[in-house]
């Protein structure tokens, strides 16, 4: 990512005063470089190309005179200025006294108080006298804060001319007001508050230290230059003359991190200020803006979002970075160092049971990254934003956090290859009250009945995210559960890419709920689904429904009820969560369990199975058959290749043969 600056239009300079001040005779020597024989009353308004600016923004300079227009057109240019340019003669005490009891009361009365207009007091007519107006400018000065600066110049000598709108480019484009205060001399507290996050982000090893390799990245992030090995120590010295605890271990802390940034705007290089704060994505305003957090990211419809490869090693060093005690898990207040560089707590006492943790309840390297997976799944601007505040695109460098997501391809695409590259798989739970999804949720975090009932109401999540393995693949199942408004089921309820029908098998009521909420929503669906008979550990009664569940599920050539429980002391058994992933990944699998007994993971793994085979042996004849072909284009010994081929063609018969036999083999 190239370091950013503010993009302007134009930035409009206004030129005020009292008459006979030199106003236009200003504008004139800077057009012509020559002071003028005979002055207008108004200099007509003038843009400077941006190709001549030395911050490449184009200015707009407009006159005021007094004799030709009116107090509402003087209102109107004072409400269009980025700038205003108050001009008085330093050899007229008058003009001078005008800039306090006039000119500034008038601005500041036609301008809005949460933006003022950034003010410059211009000394015109130096040539005239030998002493320097700054005794007297300097009270005013530190008396209103929106004055940025003050030059004293001279028309006719063409004294400062240029350096008077190079400093009112500057005053508008590094603004000196929202970053310091001239009264106490310090940064005022949001700079702070930004630097400090700046400080946080390039401190990739969280020592609280930036060392040389930390500041020569960072010094190339904002400047596209690194600092030579003497620079850098030059800057250190300078720090460590003025600030005891400004260097740590041949390091530049956060202090003197701070403190070069209070020396660089108290000698006038305010613009290196701005440049690091622009260049982190922040405004005028020390807000970080929307085009930062918010990078622009097309999603097509039926589509999911996902973090890639990168994103998730930037996930990892971040983590690595704040898990001090090395226990792949995070401790309360190491979550809370690693936001510190948000605005806001993002993840609150929910999470802990939406994600795995440890025994002590901390979230484990795995369940931090399984948040991070949900969140981009369910909101990815959220995900942008919290990947903005930590500065992924900075330490990557890449042009937006939007570098870090993938968005999938449409699930029908994926349903007519037979075939997905997601990693991100949804199960919605539906059932009755009181049928045990939230049991369901909590085991596959690895909770069993006892754990769950020390979750407080006010903590528990709708949400549950881990890792299965299908195939030797880790994939990522994230189960939703749904509150059992059967009246009503939004689009949101229905969109997944399984489906769990969860009933208590000691309730008598609890699958009537199950048996119509598929018939009304799911019988005509592609989406696969399952019914799980809760609470297996206890005494299954029969179920006022017209047919029992086993019936239910033959007779809509559904899996038999899969028995859960997670009554016992250990922790649950996982197989169902595997089993879901699995018809998550392949819908398309209709295969059905035609044997008597009431488990049917058997034989749904291995359909599965059977199809994967027969999948890699057409792969393996494609290959073979494509291999023959360029031999028999570029090679002359065909005896050879034919022979190789029909080795092949055996080979694929012999696997066909192999496969039948599996199919058979029940």
């Amino acid at each position: 990512m190239k370091p950013t600056k503010l993009i302007r239009k134009m930035l409009k300079t206004v030129l005020d005063g009292c008459s006979k001040v030199g106003k236009t005779s200003l504008i004139m020597s800077l057009v012509s470089e020559e002071f003028p024989d005979e002055v207008p009353l108004r200099a007509e308004e003038i843009t400077i190309p941006a190709d001549v600016t030395p911050e490449r923004v184009p200015t707009h300079i407009v006159d005021y005179s007094e004799a030709e227009q009116s107090d509402e057109q003087l209102y109107q240019e004072i409400s269009k200025a980025n700038v205003i340019c108050i001009v008085y003669s330093v050899n007229n005490k008058k003009s001078i006294e005008k800039v306090t009891s006039h000119w500034i009361p008038l601005i500041n009365d036609r301008t809005d108080k949460d933006s003022r207009v950034p003010l410059i007091l211009v000394g015109n007519k130096s040539d005239l006298v030998e002493h320097s107006s700054m005794e007297t400018i300097l009270p005013i000065m530190n008396q209103y804060q929106d004055i940025e600066t003050c030059v004293e110049c001279s028309a006719k000598n063409l004294k400062n001319i240029s350096e008077l709108f190079y400093y009112a480019q500057k005053a508008v484009l590094h603004p000196t007001g929202p970053l310091y205060c001239p009264e106490q001399k310090e940064l005022k507290p949001s700079c702070i508050k930004s630097l400090t996050r700046i400080f946080k982000v390039s401190d990739l090893d969280n020592d609280g230290i930036l060392n040389d390799n930390e500041l020569n990245f960072f010094q190339r992030t904002c400047f596209n230059t690194p600092l030579a090995p003497q620079a850098l120590e030059d800057v250190k010295n300078v720090v460590r003359r003025n600030m005891a605890d400004g260097v740590k271990d041949n390091g530049l802390s956060l202090k003197g991190f701070l403190f070069l940034h209070t020396l660089f705007i108290q000698r006038g290089r305010h613009e290196t200020t701005w440049t690091v704060l622009r260049r982190f994505g922040y405004d005028d305003d020390l807000e970080l803006t929307q085009e930062y957090l918010f990078p622009m990211i097309k999603m097509p419809p039926d589509c999911t979002t996902e973090l890639n490869h990168n994103a998730y090693l930037f996930l990892q060093s971040v983590f690595d970075k704040h898990d001090k005690d090395r226990d792949c898990a995070l401790s309360p207040d190491e979550v809370k160092d690693l936001f510190k560089v948000f605005p806001y707590m993002p993840w609150g006492p929910d999470v802990n049971h939406t994600v795995c943790t440890n025994e002590q309840g901390w979230i484990t390297y795995q369940g931090y990254l399984s948040q991070w997976t949900l969140t981009t799944y369910l909101d990815v601007q959220r995900s942008l934003e919290y990947l903005g505040y930590l500065g992924y695109s900075i330490i990557y460098e890449q042009e937006s956090q939007a570098a870090a997501i993938t968005v999938t391809r449409n699930k029908r695409i994926d349903l007519q290859k037979k075939q997905t590259q997601r990693s991100v798989f949804r199960c919605n739970v539906l059932g009755g009250r009181g049928s045990g999804k939230s049991a369901f949720l909590q085991a596959f975090l690895g909770k069993n009945l006892q754990g769950q009932r020390r979750i407080r109401e006010d903590h528990k999540s709708f949400y549950a995210i881990s890792t299965t393995y299908v195939y030797g693949q880790e994939k990522y199942l994230l189960l939703h559960e749904v509150m059992p408004d059967f009246d009503f089921l939004s689009e949101a309820d229905l969109a997944c890419d399984v489906v769990c029908l969860v009933y208590d098998i000691n309730n008598p009521g609890s699958f009537e709920y199950c048996a119509k909420v598929y018939k009304q929503y799911f019988i005509d669906s592609k989406t696969p689904c399952v019914v799980i008979a809760a609470k297996s550990d206890l005494h299954e009664v029969r179920q006022h429904h017209s047919l029992s569940p086993h019936e239910f599920c033959r007779k809509h050539k559904l899996h038999p009820p899969q028995p859960f429980t997670c009554s016992m002391a250990e922790a649950p058994n996982k197989d169902i969560y595997t089993r879901l992933t699995t018809m998550a990944m392949y819908p398309h699998s209709r295969l059905r369990c035609m044997c008597a007994s009431n488990r049917c993971t058997y034989c749904l793994c291995q359909n599965l199975l059977k199809l994967e085979l027969l999948r890699s042996i057409k792969a393996q004849l494609r290959r073979v058959l494509f291999n023959r072909h360029m031999a028999q284009a570029d090679l002359k010994n065909s005896t050879f290749w034919l022979r190789a081929s029909v080795g092949a063609t055996v080979f694929a018969v012999l696997g066909f043969a192999m496969y039948r036999a599996l199919l058979k083999q029940r």
